[in-house]
């Protein structure tokens, strides 16, 4: 298949639109009744006051026409589907894993792992935790610690594998705390950290040591496909293999896994927890019927269980992946070529806006990632989220007290957007930092215990 191959070019989408949805641009006037209204928060603004919408790659994914057509064929039947075979099927083939357990998304699996394994007084550590994955290991009574490498917190760091797991600290911390780990838990890629992917030779290390200390290893693979992307693009002796090939090989490492389908899945609902275990398997199962369903659906209609098995496999097919890493670098591109700061080297699902650099002219008690997320809805209705000191700077911060990142998250939905809109988002960036100075803070008037990004409320300074 023939692709642009300058950087520079427009990516050539490998699908042709087959079904539109009509979108609109609020006015300037209308825009900014709606952030008053919202608290300035832009999680409560509804879909109509929204023109491109980057909030996030989760559940917001085009369904194919394959996957259409397999939705038709649901089984809806209470236990036993065919639809729950078709989907062990596909999910035992792509990882290896015999039991697997659906869940309606992925923080209901996380809450299925960790409501099972983490007990008050232990430690889960990961190389970063993301929002719902450290809430519900804080919820447990556990202890979230990040251990990613020192390039990790480097937005200008051009390390290929910024996701990569320092291994000595890995080390240290088990030998330091028997008995007090559970799990260990890798993020494939680390979305907290600007996407970055971690490398096969880097998770075979971590792999070593837990196995070493009998502490077993669970990824959180719902960008799996994206990471194993970027170790055929980046990491030696990789670059022939097919995506489900060095998949394999990741999950191999691994006793099990963790997924929002929502995302390597191309679906809009759905994920499950996979596990060699058949003790803890049982034990979730148990956990699943409480909180979600039969262990044949788990929470899902079993029309959607047929289209996240259709959506695993698509999400692996490299004309996919290909043109998904090249949209994102697009909109890279367009940003660095007006002296934009972001987040080096883009990863496979968003770029990451670098707010320390962007508002240097804010401090962290202005709320400067929030602020800026505010201000680029403002200039072009362009919704963002903010992965900082609003989301990570509870208190309970993932890395022990460091700061953490200051990021604004530009998220693209997977088969969505097309390079019109993400040039027409760029702009609307573009023209908020040439005017960067006139940026003002926010302060926080309403602020939950947990998971403020959600449902927090602020105000202008």
């Amino acid at each position: 298949m023939g692709r642009p191959s300058d950087p520079g070019s427009l990516p050539l989408e490998p699908y042709r639109v087959k079904v539109v949805e009509a979108i609109s641009c609020p006015s300037r006037e209308a825009r900014e009744s709606a952030l008053e209204a919202a608290g300035y928060n832009l999680f409560n603004l509804t879909s109509d006051q929204v023109y491109i919408d980057l909030l996030t790659d989760s559940g917001t994914s085009a369904l194919s026409d394959r996957q259409w057509a397999a939705m038709m064929v649901g089984d809806e039947t209470y236990a036993g589907s065919r639809n729950f075979a078709r989907f062990v099927e596909v999910v035992r083939d792509l990882t290896g894993f015999p039991h697997i357990i659906p869940a309606h998304q992925g923080r209901a699996a996380e809450n299925l792992l960790f409501s099972t394994l983490a007990r008050p007084g232990t430690i889960v550590p990961n190389n970063m935790h993301f929002d719902t994955t450290r809430a519900h290991v804080l919820r447990n009574g556990a202890q979230a610690q990040n251990l990613a490498v020192r390039e990790a917190y480097d937005p200008e760091s051009p390390a290929p594998f910024k996701g990569n797991m320092d291994v000595g600290k890995l080390a240290a911390l088990l030998e330091g705390s028997s008995g007090k780990v559970p799990l260990v838990m890798m993020t494939l890629t680390n979305n907290t950290g600007g996407g970055q992917p971690a490398s096969l030779e880097n998770l075979r290390a971590v792999s070593e040591v837990c196995h070493r200390h009998r502490i077993p290893l669970y990824l959180d693979m719902c960008r799996w496909a994206e990471n194993a992307y970027f170790i055929r693009e980046r990491e030696t002796g990789q670059g022939a293999r097919s995506i489900r090939e060095i998949g394999r090989d990741l999950f191999a490492l691994a006793d099990g896994a963790t997924m929002s389908a929502k995302k390597d899945g191309l679906v809009n609902i759905g994920g499950f927890v996979a596990t060699r275990d058949a003790a803890l398997a049982d034990r979730l199962k148990e956990a699943l019927i409480v909180f979600e369903g039969f262990p044949t659906y788990g929470g899902l209609a079993r029309r959607d269980l047929e289209a996240m098995a259709v959506g695993l496999l698509e999400a692996t097919d490299l004309d996919y992946l290909s043109h998904r890493v090249a949209q994102v670098r697009f909109l890279a591109d367009r940003l660095k070529a007006a002296g934009v700061p972001f987040f080096e080297p883009v990863g496979g699902h968003g770029v990451y806006l670098d707010v320390r650099r962007f508002l240097p002219n804010l401090s962290r008690d202005d709320l400067p990632g929030q602020a800026l997320a505010v201000e680029i809805y403002r200039e072009g209705g362009v919704r963002t989220v903010e992965v900082g000191s609003v989301m990570f700077g509870d208190g309970e911060s993932p890395n022990n007290g460091e700061s953490p990142l200051e990021l604004v998250r530009l998220a693209i939905p997977r088969r969505v957007y097309s390079a019109s809109h993400l040039a027409y988002a760029a702009d609307a960036v573009i023209r908020v930092y040439q005017r960067r100075s006139s940026v003002g803070g926010l302060r926080m008037v309403h602020a939950p215990e947990h998971l403020r990004h959600f449902t927090a409320r602020f105000a202008p300074k």
